[in-house]
């Protein structure tokens, strides 16, 4: 599964306030980031992909990735003439990597420190 465009960063409490509805009890979002029309959220439980579908974005999935299902992960900083930051997410099972895309704006050491966390659990 790939994730196309770029990602930047969306403030943890107007992310718990737009997908208020998709987090368990106590769950708390510790990084949000927002592509086009889409959204990566990365709790305290799992990760989020938010794909909103269509031309009108009416249809929405919200795909759930618990971090236990999470077999290894790698970031890639950004350069001098690559402006952006990837990020690439291996599911247990799948040998195809979940790759996301940010911009300058995105602290990838952030979404790298936030996914060690949960992870290493």
């Amino acid at each position: 599964m790939a994730l196309f465009g770029n990602a930047h960063p969306i403030d943890p409490a107007k992310a718990a306030q737009d997908y208020g509805r998709l987090l368990g009890q106590g769950e708390q979002i510790y990084g949000a980031y927002q592509l086009i029309r889409d959204a990566i959220l990365l709790t305290d439980r799992r990760m989020i992909l938010i794909d909103k579908q269509g031309m009108t974005g009416k249809k929405v999935e919200y795909h759930s990735v618990p971090y236990r299902s999470i077999s290894h992960f790698a970031v890639e900083t950004a350069g001098h003439f690559d402006l952006d930051a990837e990020l690439k997410i291996w599911i247990s099972g799948n040998s195809v990597p979940i790759e996301k895309t940010f911009t300058k704006g995105v602290d990838i050491y952030e979404v790298q420190a936030i996914l060690t966390q949960f992870v290493a659990r």
